[in-house]
Order: C-alpha cells, then structure tokens, then sequence
C-alpha cells in the first residue's frame, strides 16, 4: 500500500468546537479549563469543579451544505485526574448519485437516483492528571479513534495520540498542545465493484487502497486575565499553531513547517454574561484584479451566558469575504451543563 503525507489531512478535526472557542479565534488551547478541554488540550479537563459535566454543538457550514456536530463529557476519576469522551462528525448528507438515473431503454428516471453521505467522525478517549511539577502543572492525552466515509464507495479507519500541558500562575496561562504526536495512519479501502463500469467508460483509473498519514502539529498559547473593577474583567489569550506537513498558505510558511497566529479576548460581567472577539485563519489572496496579492483573515465574535451550571454561547464566524461574493457566515451555538 502506498503512504502519503498530504497537506490538510484530517482537516475537519481542526475546525474547532464550542461557541465561546470559535468565538475567539480558536485559540483556547491555554484557556480551555472545562469539558471541551478534551478537545482542546485534556490536561484542561483539570479545570472542571462539577462531579460530571456534559456539551454539545451543533454548526452548519457553508450556507448549510455542511453539518457540523459535537458532543463531549467528563468526570472525576479522583482529586488529581479526570477523564472525558469526545464525538465529532462532519458530514454532507444527501448527495444524489445519478449512476442509475438513465433506465435500461436510455430514459431519464429521477426515481432511480439514490442519495448518500460523506461523513468524517472522530471519538477521542481523554485523561488528565495534576501534579506538583513547577509549582502546579496539568497534563493530559488523547487517544482518538478516526472513521471517514463516502456512502459504500470507500470507507477509512484511523488512529493517533495527542498530548498537552498547562500551567497557571497568578493571572497567567501558558498552554501546549501536540496533536497527531504518534502521526495519525488512516487506512482507506476502495470498494471498486461500485464503480468499475463507470470508470471503465469514463477512461479514470481505479482507486487503490492506501494508507493517509497526518503530521504532527504544534500549539503554543498564552493567556492574561485582567480585573477592572468588582465585576468586570477581561481575559486575553494568543497562540501560534506550527504545521509540519510542508508549505502552507499561513502567516509564517517555510519548506517543512508553517505557523499561524491567532488570537482573542473575552469581557465578562460578574462571571455570568460575556461578550467576545478573536481573529485566525491568515491567508494570502490574489486581489480581484490579479494584479497582487494580499492578506485576508477570519473575525469571529460571540456572547455567553452562564447560569448556575448552565452555560449558552454563541458565536458569530465569518468563514470567507471578497468583492463579489460578500461574506459567508455561520451562526453556533453550543451549550454546557455541570451536575
């Protein structure tokens, strides 16, 4: 079988989880002290204070061709460790497949087209542990389980570790995340038979089974809360993200790796009401004349709400903008309960 290691593999598990996350820029991997830190960075899972903790999300993208859902819990294991499961699935469901859509006298029978999904799912097992290195460190791992689809056509398994790492002091959070640590295998299989008299009569040549290879990347964050008065604050964070699967279309690209910066800010109100900003996904772009080139970034903004132990956010994400098209925005929300 043939390895590859080709850029964006494995993207969807990028796109992030949580309307507070994607809210401000996707970078939390230093923040992130509750369940959606089993995303994140585990050692996060730390943070959670609840005996159990639950969330979800649900996000449609691409003017709802897309769908985009999450689920994640976690627990206490003891005063020093926690654990959490984790389920992503990215999906487009209903996707016409016209190879019968001419019956056997040549007539177009839209009775005979039959719909399929092509879906990405992931399931990440999470542990977290406190010690007393450095005065108070978090660490954590995932263990991650990786199933791709296209309908009966052809399906991939996959599997891969993450490692992170926290640590606090004072108002400051530094936080490192290692994903794809071990480099994530997934292994596709082709199911030909479905498709052999299409590829005969259009001259394409057979899939062939293989194996997908994700890099490991690395994040770095960092993160400041500030405290006005009584009852306002603020909390910053920045990160780099550093790709190793060659040039990437980034702030910062080289040969072999690539680096991306992105960035937030949250404003609370007596810890109950939030309102938030953040900027990622740095990209250089032909202008509309092609004459040059120019550089264009994602703006997200969100408000949250937490009461008791119920917390609702929203985010507000613009995925691409230009002249012609204007903006394409995604509305999420995601919710989380402790109990």
């Amino acid at each position: 079988m043939a390895q590859t290691a080709p850029r964006y593999s494995n993207e969807f598990l990028n796109i992030g989880v949580s309307a507070r996350a994607l809210a401000m820029g996707n970078a939390h991997s230093a923040i992130a002290r509750d369940v959606t830190a089993g995303y994140w960075n585990p050692a996060g899972l730390m943070g959670i204070r609840t005996r159990y903790e639950v969330s979800a999300m649900h996000a449609e993208q691409f003017g709802g061709i897309a769908k985009y859902d999450y689920a994640s819990f976690a627990t206490h294991v003891d005063s020093n460790s926690r654990i959490g499961i984790t389920a992503i699935r990215f999906g487009i469901d209903d996707i016409p497949d016209t190879r019968f859509l001419y019956d056997a006298d040549g007539n177009i029978n839209y009775d005979n087209v039959r719909y399929f999904s092509a879906s990405d799912y992931a399931f990440l097992v999470s542990y977290a542990k406190h010690t007393k290195w450095l005065g108070g460190l978090d660490w954590g791992a995932n263990a991650k389980v990786i199933y791709r689809n296209a309908g009966n056509f052809a399906n991939a398994f996959g599997f891969g570790l993450d490692f992170g790492a926290q640590w606090r002091k004072n108002k400051w959070q530094v936080g490192i995340m290692l994903r794809d640590i071990s480099t994530t295998f997934n292994t596709w299989t082709h199911n030909n038979t479905l498709l052999y008299d299409v590829y005969v009569q259009t001259g394409n040549r057979l899939s062939k089974n293989s194996t997908e290879i994700t890099l490991p990347r690395a994040i770095l964050g960092v993160s400041r809360s500030f405290q006005f008065t009584e009852k306002i604050g603020l909390l910053a964070t920045v990160e780099t993200i550093t790709t190793t699967d060659g040039r990437r279309n980034v702030l910062l690209p080289t040969s072999r790796f690539s680096t991306d910066i992105a960035g937030g800010v949250e404003a609370d109100y007596k810890k109950v009401a939030f309102l938030r900003c953040g900027i990622n996904n740095f990209q250089q772009i032909k202008n509309i004349s092609a004459t040059g080139t120019m550089w264009r970034s994602q703006f997200n903004f969100g408000m949250g709400v937490q009461i008791k132990k119920l917390t609702i956010d929203y985010a507000l994400t613009r995925n691409y903008t230009d002249k012609e098209s204007g903006a394409l925005y995604s509305n999420i929300f995601s919710l989380k309960v402790g109990f």
